[in-house]
């Protein structure tokens, strides 16, 4: 009885360490192509929110506890400025900024996009890089008729409105998901915020 138990728990070591070595073989061969996808997939957002660009380097490459705690005293707490890039031309002279954002307030979870903006403050637009909304309402935050409202637009911030986009600064609403609405607006404005604190406005 006993030898029998011993062989068990034998047996099931070998296979659970078996499987965790094989588990760790599979995510070490997977790591680096989904790293390169990310990367691909964040050149591509830049590019898309500032074409100019021929291009980038990185400022901030991580979370930044003194931009975090520059957007919390502006009101922006559920937001977070996971990159930050300068937008050079082909001389090498800097044309702005891009960010890669998060917001913590959608209505499925965190949304994270890119927004490019100007050395003069206009916003050149913005590109979603990660969403879950509600289809056929939130998710139409990633059309071209939602994000072109926040391009060529020279604001110090937005603010939604359901009755219809009357100044530069407001953004027509989705109908039916205001949630999402704010929490794209929160994140844009957390952008520029930042891209205050860069130019050194804080």
């Amino acid at each position: 009885m006993k030898n029998t138990i011993v062989k068990d728990t034998i047996a099931i070591t070998l296979i659970t360490l078996i499987a965790g070595l094989a588990l760790g073989g599979v995510q070490g061969i997977t790591a680096e192509p989904i790293a390169q996808q990310r990367q691909l997939a964040k050149d591509e957002a830049y590019k898309a929110v500032f074409a100019d660009a021929d291009s980038f380097e990185t400022i901030v490459s991580e979370e930044d506890p003194e931009i975090e705690a520059f957007l919390d005293e502006s009101g922006y707490p559920s937001q977070t400025i996971n990159e930050v890039v300068q937008a050079k031309d082909a001389s090498g002279n800097p044309l702005g900024y891009a960010f890669n954002v998060t917001t913590s307030e959608g209505y499925g979870g965190d949304i994270q996009f890119a927004m490019g903006v100007k050395d003069d403050n206009t916003m050149n637009g913005i590109s979603i890089l990660s969403i879950a909304e509600t289809a056929g309402l939130g998710m139409k935050a990633d059309t071209d008729e939602f994000k072109v409202q926040f391009a060529d637009k020279n604001v110090e911030k937005f603010e939604y409105t359901k009755n219809g986009a009357t100044e530069d600064g407001q953004i027509d609403a989705i109908s039916g998901a205001t949630i999402t609405t704010n929490a794209m607006v929160n994140g844009v404005n957390a952008g520029l915020c930042a891209f205050t604190y860069e130019k050194g406005g804080n």
